[in-house]
């Protein structure tokens, strides 16, 4: 199994992003080809140490890392990637990792 975690920093206009990212983003991005399984983070984001500037994190689920790959070379795929730069056009307001995972 391989993860895509997108990390997303508190927005300037929360209500603006979040009815952006819930009304336009995840439907789009729920029509990933390859897509198994998507989970958001619901409410405040915390470390150990206290509070962050991290706003919402998603995780993707695929079954590989060559999955996300070609999912994101789709037509849906590109479409996803063009609606993230509208509410967070550059990498100071999001991070993006891909890995596999596996038990132990």
């Amino acid at each position: 199994m391989a993860r895509m975690l997108v990390i997303y920093r508190t927005p300037n206009n929360v209500e603006a992003f979040d009815r952006h990212y819930f009304d336009v983003h995840v439907p789009l991005a729920k029509q990933l080809p390859g897509l198994r399984k998507y989970e958001l983070s619901d409410g405040p984001i915390a470390t150990p140490a206290g509070a962050t500037d991290v706003h919402r994190i998603g995780i993707l689920h695929f079954d590989d890392l060559a999955a996300i790959e070609t999912a994101f070379a789709s037509p849906e795929g590109l479409m996803a990637a063009a609606d993230r730069r509208l509410f967070a056009p550059d990498y100071t307001g999001v991070q993006m990792f891909l890995f596999n995972d596996r038990e132990v």
